[in-house]
């Protein structure tokens, strides 16, 4: 998996990067005030501004304060080449916020004493499995919101990216190279979507369901769903962007139906910050108690570290269930989580308690950094009535990072090898293995071709040298410009016996053997 690295650094620098900007636990003194009245007052400064250096076509944020949204505005157009502008009404796709916003929902059958945060997962969920039975036996819920199951960064994302369902991809997830349980931290969405499904299983309705039931009706979030029809359904949405020539241009749709706990939220700004006020109120809404403080306060408070103290960030990173908690060098407490998906969704919140305040921003692009820049922003505005760094700046060149083209032959010139292929037709056959399946490798003419299944999506392979091929991967695990090897090995014999895919060769499931 090429991409796995740099989409797990996305989500663990993340958490890091929110301690520079300046839980052990909460400030010893509160921020008055009039100090975030400041702040809001100059939101439409730095957020203009912000805007306008990114480039991205579209924006929306939100601003809570002691349990109202005392700022909401749109920037820019849902859709580069049309009029449609962007306003706080504006529903679009939040990826990874779709996280703690499903923490609270799992806190509410903690409430209830449906399940626990130390719920073994296959008490509900039989038929998960991990490759250690132990580990398949002891994984809890919590341990699968908190990222600590054992599985690889990204488990089960590539599949997802070959169309393969939420049910295929959870059983294959047996099939992948494990560690030992709770002894690292390894962003995994359908690790959390599992325990997800464990929680709505215990509840004895579907997942969907019972985040409208028990979280989006009771808070009001009208605009709110873990259904991707219901988002394509909105007259006022987003579409999403990705790099194009010199700016962004519309992309492809993302269905992320498949990890909805994980990532397939699509919401408001307006909506966001009912939820914000809630988490900040510790699960109360208009006076009313919607989740227990002691279910929620263990999603809110560090079970694994994401980044390790440095001189620049003393504290380190962690994450709770759902949520990045960090501390900022000013001493306060500081929760929050981005989202992105690389076809063209990027968004972030940030709350502070000791402000009783949170931000939340969706942009309609791929992630470049104006959703973080302007959330660190605002939390720098209302501890120190100003702004420490040029946070859209410093986090360009992470984000530049994250999105370059991967694979050891990426950017490099097609040139003949001086090693010839085989005839093509000693490649050809179906190989195979646990967890990709079988994939064919054809002939067309004087090419071949990769078939993944599981609906027979074709790669075309460009000879490179001797045995080895490269195609060019597509989906939200791989960026423009990406290639991937495709190495044939042969048997004593001379035969081709299997062949190895960079792609996935991180998570040790890049071997197929021929058929």
């Amino acid at each position: 998996m090429l991409s796995g690295i740099r989409m797990g650094l996305l989500a663990s620098s993340l958490s890091a990067l929110a301690s520079f900007c300046g839980v052990a636990a909460y400030a010893s003194t509160t921020i008055s005030a009039d100090r975030v009245a400041q702040a809001v007052g100059r939101l439409d400064e730095v957020a203009t501004d912000i805007f306008a250096r990114s480039g991205i076509p579209g924006m929306a944020v939100a601003v809570v304060h002691q349990g109202r949204t005392v700022y909401a505005k749109g920037f820019g157009v849902r859709k580069i080449g049309e009029n449609e502008p962007v306003d706080p009404h504006t529903v679009f796709q939040i990826a990874s916020l779709s996280k703690p916003v499903g923490a609270t929902v799992v806190a509410t059958q903690i409430s209830k004493g449906v399940v626990s945060w130390d719920t073994p997962v296959t008490r509900h969920l039989p038929w998960f499995a991990l490759s250690d039975p132990q580990a398949t036996a002891q994984v809890t819920i919590g341990d699968l919101y908190s990222h600590q199951s054992g599985l690889p960064d990204h488990a089960g994302d590539d599949l997802e990216d070959l169309g393969y369902g939420r049910r295929q991809i959870l059983e294959r997830l047996r099939h992948l190279p494990l560690e030992p349980l709770r002894s690292q931290y390894a962003y995994t969405n359908f690790g959390l979507t599992a325990a997800a499904l464990a929680v709505s299983s215990a509840a004895g309705t579907e997942w969907e369901k019972l985040s409208e039931e028990v979280l989006y009706l009771p808070l009001g979030m009208t605009a709110t769903s873990s259904r991707h029809s219901d988002f394509l359904a909105r007259t006022n949405r987003a579409t999403p962007h990705i790099r194009g020539g010199a700016g962004f241009v519309p992309g492809p749709q993302r269905q992320p139906d498949a990890q909805t706990p994980a990532g397939g939220v699509s919401s408001n700004v307006l909506d966001i910050a009912k939820w914000m006020n809630m988490v900040l109120d510790q699960g109360v809404v208009n006076g009313q108690r919607l989740i227990d403080r002691d279910a929620l306060t263990p999603a809110l408070s560090p079970q694994v570290m994401t980044a390790p103290p440095s001189e620049n960030n003393r504290h380190g990173g962690h994450y709770g269930y759902g949520f990045n908690v960090s501390t900022t060098p000013a001493g306060n407490r500081l929760l929050g989580h981005s989202g992105a998906f690389f076809m063209g969704a990027a968004t972030s919140f940030s709350l502070l308690p000791a402000a009783d305040t949170g931000i939340v921003v969706l942009t309609n692009a791929l992630p470049v950094g104006a959703a973080e820049a302007l959330c660190l922003t605002y939390v720098d505005l209302v501890q120190h009535g100003r702004v420490d760094r040029n946070w859209l700046d410093f986090l360009g060149p992470v984000f530049d990072a994250m999105l370059a083209p991967v694979g050891k032959f990426a950017g490099q010139p097609f040139l003949v090898g001086p090693d010839a292929a085989l005839p093509l037709a000693e490649y050809t056959g179906t190989f195979a293995n646990d967890y990709l399946g079988a994939v064919d490798v054809i002939q067309r003419s004087r090419q071949l071709v990769l078939s993944m299944p599981p609906h027979k999506r074709e790669f075309p392979l460009t000879h490179w040298n001797g045995n080895i091929f490269v195609f060019e991967p597509e989906g939200e695990m791989a960026t423009p410009g990406s290639r991937s090897s495709v190495t044939f090995v042969a048997g004593q014999d001379g035969s081709i016996q299997s062949l190895e895919i960079e792609f996935y060769e991180k998570d040790g499931v890049g071997r197929l053997v021929r058929q």
